[in-house]
Order: C-alpha cells, then sequence, then structure tokens
C-alpha cells in the first residue's frame, strides 16, 4: 500500500498534522528524540502507560514536560526514592484541627500526564500503588474511591545501568505499560546542538539576585493544542480500520513467544491488544487510515521485550530478548 494515498482523507491529514505540530513545538526544546516524541503521543492516542529506559542525561524528564505543554496538560513529577511511600503518590486523609474531621489530600498522582522517575527505586508496595492508578484510572484514600483525571497517562522512565538499591518491576506491573522504549545517546550533530543551544541560556532574575537558567526554563509555554483536540484525535484513532490479516498477525507472534524454546515466559494477551492498538494510532500518526505491516514491525520490539523473560539455559549461552524476537518474526515474514 501506497501511504501517499492514504493521505486524502480529512480525519487521516489532521492526524499527521497533529503530531508533526507537537513534534514541532518540542523541537524548540528538546533536539532530536523523534521517535520517542512518536512512542508518547501513541500512548496518548490510546490511554496507554508507557515506560521509558535510558541512562541519566539524555532529557527524558525535560522531552516528557515538554510535550504536556505542547497540549495543555497537567503535568506532575514524582522522583522514586526508597522511602517512597503510597501516600505520597496517591495521597491521604489529614486531620483539621480547627473542624475535628479528616480532609483528603490528594497526591501527584490527580494529573494527566504524570511521570515517574527512576521507578525502579521505589518499594514493591509503592509500586502496587501506582499499578493500582495505571490499571483502574482511580485511587483509594482511607474509604473513598476517587476517580483520576482524564486522560491519565504514566510515562516511567528507569536507568539501565546502576542497579544499586533498586527493585526490579514486576511482570504484573510490566504487563500494565503498553510500550516500553530505549532512548539512545543523541548523534554527534545533534549534541553539538545541545551545547549551542545551553550556550544560548540567559540569566534568570529573581529580586536583585539571579540563578542560571536551565533548559526547562526554555520550554515553550504556548499550547498549540488543548485537552480536547487531543480527545478528537482519540477519537479518530479508533476508525482507524485494522485487517483481520494484520489482527492474526499480532495473535501469532504473541502465541509464539509462550511456546520458544528460549522463554520461560512469553506475551499475555494484553500485548496482542497493546500490539493492534498502537500500530492504530502510528498509523494515524504517519496519515494512513489502516495499519500496515510497517506499524506492526516498528512496535513489536515496545511492545514485546519487556513481557518476555529468557530462561537460564538461553541466558548463559548470552542470547538476548531482541535475537528471539527476530527470529520470531522471522517465522512470521
Amino acid at each position: 500500500m501506497n501511504d501517499s494515498n492514504a493521505t486524502t482523507d480529512p480525519s487521516t491529514a489532521a492526524g499527521e498534522t497533529f503530531a508533526r505540530t507537537v513534534s514541532s513545538s518540542v523541537a524548540r526544546t528538546v533536539v532530536g528524540q523523534e521517535v520517542v516524541v512518536e512512542r508518547i503521543l501513541i500512548a496518548l492516542l490510546t490511554g496507554g502507560h508507557l515506560l521509558l529506559e535510558g541512562v541519566p542525561g539524555i532529557a527524558k524528564t525535560l522531552l516528557v514536560q515538554a510535550v504536556g505543554r505542547a497540549i495543555d496538560l497537567e503535568f506532575k513529577r514524582i522522583q522514586f526514592t526508597i522511602d517512597l511511600l503510597p501516600s505520597d503518590i496517591v495521597g491521604s486523609e489529614i486531620l483539621d484541627p480547627e473542624s475535628g474531621r479528616f480532609r483528603i489530600h490528594k497526591g501527584p498522582a490527580f494529573t494527566n500526564l504524570l511521570l515517574a522517575d527512576e521507578i525502579n527505586r521505589a518499594s514493591p508496595k509503592v509500586q502496587s500503588a501506582l499499578l493500582e492508578a495505571m490499571q483502574e484510572r482511580r485511587v483509594s484514600i482511607g474509604d473513598t474511591t476517587h476517580d483520576l483525571p482524564a486522560p491519565f497517562l504514566v510515562i516511567a522512565t528507569q536507568n539501565p545501568v546502576e542497579q544499586a538499591g533498586t527493585f526490579e518491576l514486576p511482570e504484573a506491573q510490566l504487563d500494565r505499560f503498553m510500550l516500553r522504549h530505549r532512548l539512545d545517546y543523541p548523534t554527534f550533530d545533534q549534541e553539538a546542538e545541545v551545547v549551542r543551544r545551553g550556550l544560548q541560556l540567559k540569566l534568570k532574575r529573581q529580586g536583585d539576585g539571579a540563578v542560571p537558567m536551565s533548559a526547562f526554563d526554555a520550554i515553550d509555554e504556548s499550547s498549540p493544542f488543548h485537552i480536547r483536540d487531543l480527545t478528537q484525535a482519540m477519537e479518530r484513532v479508533l476508525e482507524v480500520h485494522v485487517s483481520d490479516v494484520f489482527v492474526r498477525d499480532c495473535v501469532e507472534l504473541v502465541t509464539l513467544t509462550r511456546s520458544h524454546p528460549d522463554l520461560e515466559l512469553g506475551c499475555s494477551p494484553r500485548a496482542a491488544i497493546a500490539l493492534v492498538n498502537a500500530s492504530r494510532a502510528r498509523a494515524f500518526i504517519h496519515g494512513r487510515e489502516y495499519a500496515i505491516p510497517e506499524d506492526f514491525l516498528a512496535l513489536a520490539e515496545d511492545v514485546v521485550l519487556h513481557r518476555i523473560r529468557l530462561n537460564y539455559e538461553a541466558l548463559a549461552e548470552g542470547r538476548r530478548g531482541e535475537d528471539v524476537l527476530r527470529e520470531i518474526l522471522a517465522n512470521l515474514a
């Protein structure tokens, strides 16, 4: 199929314009990382959650905040630490000394875009509190259940290198993330542009004093889109056609992970659902009214790799999840 023939439909053309406008807004602050912006948009358009994995200093937090500003979403960030409590995320009941009654203090989970920074540094108890919010879009404070704002999206980050003082995310929570994307270092030219932009930052004055501006101070405050625009885009994603053949390919991929000799844990049915929904969003972003194999192949790694686990023998032989996935995709071709 030729992608250029699909842009005649106004709704799909709007999808391409939506993605291009958001990317252009983010590019004023962040250099490169176009693929990561696409993955964040896919998560927003499908209501899925995203796990970003990368070493410190490659603008993960800056990138997420810039995307949130481009769509005028309420943004909050939690720095996960070993001593974090569930109430630090969802909120708690506080005794009002004047009235003698308890009142609800809502935590940072009550937002549109929640950045869980270094999520694997929190204890399993805290991770489980976030799990309820991710799965049910609501939280329990005391005896009361509260709905979270709509939209609600969790973008979590973790450092793949430093493992001291971390807790490995359980399979149940990893499966709640629609996508896991690994960020790479910028190219030489991109990194040079980052340094040049840093040289252009000025001082931020506070009274008679001043502090150097950071990249966060340079985020474009204008918002080309609003929540209602995102809602309309989400509705159009649901109109993207997915053929029976495409669905069967997604299900076959997931099924093959359960029988591969190198894997002790394969994908759940949630993986097939995530792959189909993410492919529809990617097709919409690229101005198409149907999903094609290119969407499937581009997203397979982000959907599958965090949901599979190699067995002991495969690990001893130096096998990687990428190798297994490549074999499975070859069998599908």
